[in-house]
């Protein structure tokens, strides 16, 4: 890899990463008892930016009718929360082996994975570079700033190889 971009992560053992799990649950019981996609209450603010920002992406979403992606499969649902978890509790890990140039996004309001884990990330990172914490934002940054986000990236993409 020459270049990576994470977005709404941390490193290994970041606070609050393992109640990723017992958040995603109590979301996905909210979305099925209101009748709203749970994706609504785990990527973005509960304001009204927020929800706004939400109904969006879930009418992007909808936009596409053929060739969609398949719904993620409940051995791999489940799969991916147990990683995740794991990740949670493990050490943290010496990142400053890793020489590519690191692009970190986050919203200033994640609340599946804090916030604080993006700056912590950045930090860890000989190359590491934070996109400011995007305001109203939570885990779903990446789909809320797309505009803003996609620009960026590609300026990082493009950049020469040794910057």
């Amino acid at each position: 890899m020459r270049r990576v971009i994470p977005a709404g992560t941390g490193p290994a053992g970041g606070p609050g990463i393992d109640k990723v799990t017992a958040l995603t649950l109590h979301d996905i019981l909210k979305g099925s008892l209101t009748r709203k996609d749970p994706e609504q209450f785990l990527f973005f603010t509960d304001t009204e930016h927020g929800r706004r920002e939400a109904r969006a992406l879930l009418e992007r979403l909808n936009e596409r009718t053929s060739d969609r992606d398949r719904a993620i499969s409940l051995t791999s649902f489940r799969a991916q929360l147990k990683a995740i978890h794991r990740w949670g509790l493990q050490a943290p890990v010496d990142l400053s082996r890793i020489h590519q140039p690191v692009l970190v996004a986050n919203g200033e309001s994640d609340r599946m994975v804090p916030s604080e884990n993006a700056l912590d990330l950045a930090a860890r990172l000989p190359r590491g570079e934070l996109v400011r914490l995007y305001p109203d934002a939570g885990h779903g940054v990446i789909f809320q700033f797309h505009d803003v986000f996609v620009a960026r990236r590609l300026t990082f993409l493009e950049a020469r190889p040794d910057a």
